[in-house]
Formats: structure tokens, C-alpha cells, sequence
């Protein structure tokens, strides 16, 4: 039987058990017409700024970043960008990065660092691009590069899932002091159709992927993957005001932090992740 999904009130704990399964909060966090990391930018700061390219070989439109102010705090913030109509879409490759994102992410994060911003990490995305020419251009060196810079960066992270949390392209803007989801969001190792091709050699057993790959909310912050879960309030504005208050609030806390404190305690969570057994 589907595990049923448990939905969360305004201070963040569960108020009900709603009749949502793993498989329709995929379809929620997909659905046509749902914000995207670029609305999170523009409604949660001010005075955005945004900055292009690598220095290495391009622009990537499908992650957006540069430098903004979050009530009056200035902070670097980076987002993975789906689009908004379908040219959008195209234009920024469905959300999917090429590894020239994920290294503008980094130098992005070098410069937070150098200057003690910040950094937020919008995630959105089905996964990273696995093209021909980004795999030619490091697109597995990229992503790894940005695993291990992010868990000693000497600056406070948050990483926000507002929707699908795809793989590795959603870990290369993950590794973070805490960690947050929308309540309609997910997060898992594959996409639910490349799972079910690989366990069932049926890619149509999507809803028991779903239930298997357990990237829920609920589910993630049970084993400790994530902090806290974010309610979606029909009121988009609700739901801003809600981030702005709690993820200043959080940058405040992880500031007062000393810097060797910080980056143990990053590296700590994630050293805590996982159970072995025989």
C-alpha cells in the first residue's frame, strides 16, 4: 500500500494526514505553471543582481545567480531556472545544467565566501544535462568539484527544494548547513522513470519507484536528510513572507557561528547520514 503523505501547518509541524501519495506529490512538484527558482529570487529579495558565466567556457541560463539583498542582508543566491513558456523552457534546457552552471555556482560561492555572504540555493531540477558536450566538458568533475569546495566554504548555506530534486544536479547545489523542502517538493538518487527502468526494466512502474526511492518531504526529514519542510500556502505571498522571516532568521543563527564550528558542523551532517547494517 502507498505510504500517505503528512501535511504541514504554518510552524512547520504536521497538522493532518492528507490523502497525498509519493507519486502525486511528483506530479504537484512538476506541474505546468508552478513557480520556478527565478520567481523565488525576485520575490524573496531585492535589489538582485544578476552575474553570468564561468570564466571558463560559457553562460549556463539554466542556473542563475548573483548577488541580492534579503531584509536588508546582503547575500549570493543561485538557482536552478526551468523556465517560464516553452522558449524559456528551451532556452534554459528544462532546468537541466550543463557543468558551465555548476561551475558560474561555484564562482559565485568563492566570491560569497570571500566577501562572508550568504548563500542561497534554489534547487529545481530533473537532473543534470547528460548531453554528449557536457559530458565532453566535465559535467561528473564539475558537480564533484562543487561536493567538495561547498562542504568547506567558509560562509553559511541553505539549500531550498521548491520542486523536483533531481540527483546529482540537484546535490551540486546541496551540500548546505541545513537543508529545506517545500512540502510539494522531492528529492531522490534517480529519477522515479530511470529507477523503474532499472529495478523493473519497465519504465511505466513509476508510482512504485516513487514509493521505493522514499523522496518525500516527510520521508527525507524522518531519516534526517533534510531540516525542515515548508508549508505551501495558496497564497504565494504567504509563502514568501514565511521564507524571507525564517531563512534571514537562519543566516543570523549561522553566522553568530565561528567559522571552524560551521563547517565541522556541515561536515558532521552529512557524516551522519545513512544506516549500515548486515
Amino acid at each position: 500500500m502507498a505510504a500517505e503523505y503528512t501535511a504541514y501547518g504554518p510552524n512547520g509541524r504536521p497538522n493532518q494526514t492528507a490523502p497525498f501519495n509519493a507519486y502525486q506529490i511528483l506530479q504537484k512538484a512538476r506541474k505546468n505553471g508552478r513557480f520556478t527558482g527565478l520567481d523565488f529570487i525576485r520575490n524573496l529579495t531585492t535589489e538582485f543582481m544578476e552575474l553570468h558565466g564561468d570564466r571558463r567556457f560559457a553562460d549556463d541560463p539554466a542556473i542563475v545567480g548573483g548577488v541580492a539583498r534579503l531584509l536588508g542582508m546582503p547575500v549570493t543566491v543561485i538557482a536552478h531556472e526551468k523556465g517560464g513558456d516553452l522558449n524559456d523552457k528551451a532556452r534554459r534546457n528544462f532546468g537541466s545544467a550543463h557543468p558551465e552552471g555548476y561551475r558560474k555556482a561555484l564562482r559565485l560561492m568563492k566570491q560569497a565566501e570571500k566577501f562572508h555572504r550568504p548563500v542561497l540555493c534554489i534547487v529545481d531540477t530533473a537532473g543534470a544535462f547528460c548531453g554528449i558536450g557536457a559530458e565532453a566538458r566535465g559535467e561528473g568533475s564539475a558537480i564533484a568539484e562543487n561536493l567538495m569546495e561547498m562542504m568547506t566554504l567558509k560562509t553559511p548555506i541553505l539549500s531550498l527544494f521548491i520542486g523536483e530534486g533531481g540527483s546529482g544536479g540537484a546535490l551540486g547545489l546541496a551540500v548546505a548547513d541545513t537543508v529545506w523542502m517545500l512540502e510539494n517538493s522531492v528529492y531522490s538518487v534517480i529519477s522515479p522513470e530511470g529507477c523503474a527502468s532499472i529495478l523493473w526494466k519497465d519504465a511505466s512502474k513509476v508510482k512504485e519507484a516513487c514509493e521505493c526511492l522514499h523522496m518525500t518531504p516527510s520521508d527525507l526529514l524522518k531519516l534526517g536528510v533534510i531540516e525542515r519542510i515548508i508549508p505551501e500556502p495558496e497564497d504565494r505571498g504567504e509563502l514568501y513572507s514565511l521564507l524571507r522571516e525564517a531563512i534571514s532568521e537562519e543566516f543570523y543563527k549561522l553566522n553568530a557561528l565561528p567559522l571552524e564550528d560551521l563547517c565541522r558542523n556541515r561536515y558532521q551532517r552529512f557524516r551522519k547520514l545513512g544506516v549500515y547494517g548486515e
